[in-house]
């Protein structure tokens, strides 16, 4: 039940209603249209419409695209079936010929939704166009052309959306996710050992699926800006998301990297590394740190200070990594641990420079 009302809400998101106007708009217009259009085409005014329906895409930049691409696939389609046809009528081998022709010659590459048409179209020109092929590819051809510009159209020029909203968001869920991360872990070098819980060491996949999410959101900012006119009035500089992303993305790997090395430090029966006990709490307060950073960047206005203290805690692990290694303690996992923070805290600041980031 929980799934069902999920999908009955988005299927009646603000975007997908907006979507749904617009192409019943497109189509209505498209058939009012293709009523003029000029010699054979007028005879198969139901084209017009569907070419409308296959350019409406939530983005400006999908809709110009599968426009064109379909009628590429369109016009392979229809040249296939006008090869085929000059020898054969509708007979099922021709229409196996056509076929299979179709999807071979959509398997070529960068054909995107190009793929799906060829077949289609030459069958439809060899089955449907029987008795006038030229005339029927003609007309199937030009309404549909007239449909995708119209839809394309309407795309443009009526509230084109810009999927901004999503992004920072995103970002917030997985700051927050890492720095969660890091707090638990910090929490876990000061318990007596083996710690008792260790939930946090199960939640690799939870940070992957995290940073995917985000990357989706933005890459979906970008394309809805692409050839949007909206674009010049709703800014955003998506330059610099990419560059968070790229940011946060090995903060998130850094962030795995460290659990797998203190799990396998704490759980692992055959684990070659440890952590001296001495070391405990210069590694809780380092993780705890940067897990601050992680979560007051972009919602602080003390970002700088933030960064200040975590590179603090780093070094005085750092040191204590040193003075463990002088009296031949193991400190391998302590200082892999130490060198991921200071790439997180490193990667951090070069995208702040003082000011906070979204």
């Amino acid at each position: 039940m929980t799934a069902l009302r999920a999908g009955v809400r988005q299927a009646a998101s603000r975007e997908r209603l907006l979507l749904a106007a617009k192409s019943a708009f497109a189509a209505g217009l498209a058939w009012v249209v293709a009523q003029y259009m000029p010699g054979p085409a007028a005879n198969y005014p139901y084209y017009a419409p569907l070419g409308a329906l296959v350019s409406m895409y939530p983005t400006v930049a999908d809709s110009f695209q599968r426009g064109l691409q379909s009628l590429l696939g369109l016009t392979l389609g229809i040249g296939v079936a006008i090869a085929v046809g000059t020898f054969s009528g509708p007979t099922a081998l021709a229409v196996a010929l056509v076929v299979g022709t179709g999807v071979l010659v959509g398997g070529l590459p960068r054909m995107g939704s190009a793929a799906d048409w060829v077949p289609m179209a030459a069958l439809f020109v060899l089955v449907i166009g029987v008795n006038g092929r030229d005339e029927f590819s003609l007309g199937y051809l030009l309404q549909m052309a007239a449909g995708v510009a119209i839809g394309f159209a309407v795309n443009w020029f009526i509230l084109p959306p810009l999927h901004y909203r999503a992004v920072t968001p995103a970002f917030r869920r997985l700051r927050h996710a890492l720095a969660g991360q890091l707090e638990d872990m910090a929490a876990a070098m000061t318990e007596p050992w083996p710690p008792s819980h260790q939930d946090w060491a199960e939640r690799e996949g939870i940070l992957a699926q995290t940073a995917a999410e985000v990357r989706a959101a933005v890459d979906r900012a970008d394309l809805s800006a692409r050839a949007n006119p909206r674009r010049r009035r709703h800014r955003r500089d998506l330059a610099a998301d990419l560059a968070d992303l790229r940011t946060v993305e090995r903060a998130t790997f850094q962030v795995e990297d460290i659990t797998d090395v203190l799990a396998s430090v704490i759980w692992d029966e055959h684990a070659v590394a440890s952590v001296p006990p001495d070391l405990a709490n210069e590694l809780a307060e380092a993780l705890a740190a940067t897990g601050i950073v992680l979560r007051t960047w972009g919602e602080s206005d003390d970002v700088d200070g933030h960064l200040d203290r975590a590179q603090e805690a780093i070094d005085a692990l750092a040191v204590a990594v040193h003075g463990a290694a002088v009296r031949d303690a193991p400190v391998a996992a302590a200082a892999s641990v130490s060198l991921d923070l200071a790439r997180i805290v490193r990667g951090v600041r070069s995208r702040t420079d003082g000011q906070p980031q979204a």
